[in-house]
C-alpha cells in the first residue's frame, strides 16, 4: 500500500443540505504516489454540487493517465471551462506525495494556501500558483515541490473554516487555525482534526454556518 507511512483524515460539513466542497485521496499506483485533492465551487445548491461531481470524476480520470501535474490541471481547467456555465468556477488544490521520500508535488488553482506544519512548529503556506479552474481556457499551472518529513503534517482546508463567523461577527481566521495546528503538531492526524473541530465549535458557538467546511490532513509517521 502506498499509504503505509501516512496518517490521513478528511472531514466535510455542508452549510446546507447540498454542498459545493470536495476532497479525495487517490492512489496513483504507476507513479507510486498518493494524490490528494480539495476543491471549492463558487456558489451553492444543486448547480455547485453538480459541478463538483463533474470535477470529482475528471480528477479521477486524470490520475489514471501519465500526465504531469501541471498538464493535469490544465486539462481539468479546459474541461470545466467547456462544460460549465460562464459564471461558475472553482478553486482546487491538488498534490501528490511520494510516501517513501516525503516529496510533495503540488499545484494550486486559486485555493487558499494549505499549511505545512514542521516538526519545529514553524508553519509554511503553500501559496497559490494559478487561476481558479474554469475561468479562462488554456490557463497554465505551475508545479512546485516541498518535502514532508516524518512527524510533519499538511493541512488543506476550504475557506469555510477560516471564514467561520461567531456571534460577534468575528472570523475564525488563519491565525487561530495555525495556533491549533502548532499546539497539537505532535498528535495524530485524527486528533489534530478533532482539536480544530473543537476550536471551531467553541469559537462559532450558536452562530449559523456561512459556508461549507472541509478539512484534509496528511501526516507522515515517525520512522
Amino acid at each position: 500500500m502506498l499509504d503505509q507511512h501516512l496518517l490521513k483524515v478528511g472531514r466535510l460539513a455542508t452549510s446546507r443540505e447540498i454542498g459545493g466542497d470536495y476532497y479525495d485521496y487517490i492512489e496513483r499506483r504507476r507513479q507510486r504516489r498518493l494524490a490528494i485533492a480539495l476543491g471549492d465551487v463558487s456558489g451553492k445548491g444543486i448547480g455547485a454540487a453538480l459541478l463538483m461531481s463533474s470535477l470529482h470524476a475528471a480528477v479521477r480520470a486524470q490520475t489514471q493517465t501519465s500526465h504531469p501535474i501541471r498538464e493535469m490541471m490544465a486539462n481539468l481547467n479546459d474541461y470545466i471551462a467547456e462544460n460549465s456555465p460562464e459564471n461558475k468556477y472553482l478553486t482546487l488544490f491538488y498534490a501528490e506525495l511520494d510516501p517513501t521520500t516525503g516529496d510533495l508535488f503540488y499545484a494550486n488553482a486559486g485555493h487558499n494556501p494549505p499549511l505545512l506544519c514542521r516538526a519545529s512548529g514553524e508553519v509554511e503556506r503553500l501559496d497559490a500558483t494559478g487561476l481558479p479552474i474554469g475561468i479562462l481556457r488554456a490557463s497554465e499551472y505551475q508545479e512546485a515541490c516541498v518535502r514532508l518529513w516524518p512527524g510533519e503534517a499538511l493541512v488543506v482546508y476550504s475557506d469555510g473554516i477560516t471564514e467561520s463567523i461567531n456571534m460577534f461577527d468575528e472570523e475564525f481566521g488563519e491565525d487561530r487555525l495555525i495556533e491549533v495546528l502548532t499546539r497539537n503538531r505532535t498528535s495524530s492526524a485524527g486528533k489534530i482534526r478533532d482539536r480544530i473541530d473543537e476550536a471551531l465549535s467553541r469559537f462559532v458557538g450558536t452562530a449559523s454556518p456561512v459556508d461549507d467546511m472541509t478539512l484534509l490532513i496528511l501526516k507522515r509517521n515517525n520512522e
